[in-house]
């Protein structure tokens, strides 16, 4: 059977440790010698079983750094083994002789690098626009039979939309997104609603609802729905430190723990990109100290709550997955390059 490996998994001498300098590679606890790829593996997954710090898997795998910011083609099948006989372990495929196959197999799909299930949804969902940006977007203007509200199954009647799309995406203007330091607007989080198709063109136009999250009523508006692509990029740390707090827990919950998707008021402007993965810090309580008579308070340091990998940007606010965590994430939490 003919397979497909990537030239990222070519051995090269310049390798991607840049918030980490010269801090070698630290292997996980019983980290095996080898590794069959099956269906359902992630490559966060994979790095976790070989790394105490699965973000430095392109580190492992001696990556560059234009080479890391592509996907990585694993698939199923395939054998990953740990190579120790160097000054640092490394990673590489190994070559399983198999039997000829008289079929023809369909083609593999490579492996996400984090679970696609726990970020699906929001891969198309949050929009982050500029105020008024879904001024110029298709209105309701009227609802099948006159009704107040309307839901899965129901027609709509909007403004003109004269771009044909398979799936539009139903809103209504959100909250603005403050900084959390400068109080500054960041953009402002649309409300999703539900999906819908539409049924005809001209003034106006007919859509039907698909899918309802909330109450559908006049004046919202329609945008058409992204390509829910899973990102497949290998994890790995920002190229210079990125500093920025917790803005949101998705869902408006006030506790977040692993696989919770949370919002980060820093985006591409700032260096971010997807598959960037940053450090949660558990800010330092502060105590105080009674010693002969006297009472004198501390200020305790920060300490790594977590890792969050970055999977949806925008231009300045950002969403990430929870991918590990030891005590509950609040809004206001500090976020940097780990």
């Amino acid at each position: 059977m003919r397979r497909i490996i990537s030239a990222l998994l070519i051995s090269i001498s310049t390798t991607v440790a840049v918030a980490q300098g010269a801090k070698p590679l630290e292997l996980a606890d019983g980290a095996p010698d080898r590794h069959v790829v099956t269906s359902g593996d992630t490559l966060w997954g994979i790095a976790a079983k070989f790394l105490k710090d699965p973000y430095r898997w392109g580190e492992l795998w001696k990556l560059n750094a234009e080479e890391i910011k592509n996907p990585q083609r694993i698939y199923p099948g395939q054998v990953i083994a740990l190579d120790k006989s160097g000054n640092q372990p490394r990673l590489k495929l190994v070559t399983v002789v198999e039997q000829r196959r008289e079929h023809i197999e369909s083609l593999k799909k490579d492996i996400p690098s984090i679970p696609p299930q726990e970020i699906e949804p929001f891969l198309s969902e949050p929009r982050v626009l500029n105020d008024g940006g879904l001024n110029a977007a298709p209105r309701v203007v009227a609802l099948q039979n006159d009704r107040v509200i309307a839901g899965a199954g129901d027609t709509i009647y909007t403004t003109e939309a004269t771009a044909r799309h398979k799936v539009w995406q139903l809103y209504r203007p959100g909250k603005p997104l403050l900084d959390p330091d400068t109080k500054e607007t960041l953009g402002h989080e649309a409300e999703f609603l539900g999906t819908a198709r539409q049924t005809k063109d001209g003034v106006p136009s007919s859509f039907l609802i698909l899918t309802s999250k909330q109450e559908i009523v006049r004046d919202d508006r329609l945008l058409s729905a992204p390509r829910q692509d899973v990102p497949s990029y290998i994890p790995r740390p920002p190229t210079k430190m990125i500093r920025g707090k917790v803005l949101a827990i998705y869902s408006g919950v006030n506790y977040g723990g692993p696989q919770s998707v949370i919002t980060l008021n820093r985006g591409t402007a700032d260096g971010l990109e997807p598959g960037h993965v940053l450090a949660v810090d558990l800010a330092g309580a502060e105590i105080t100290n009674r010693y002969q008579g006297d009472k004198t308070s501390y200020q305790l340091p920060d300490a790594r709550n977590g890792l969050l990998y970055v999977f949806r940007v925008f231009d300045r606010v950002s969403y990430a997955l929870v991918m590990n965590a030891t005590h509950p994430m609040v809004v206001g939490d500090s976020v940097r390059t780990p």
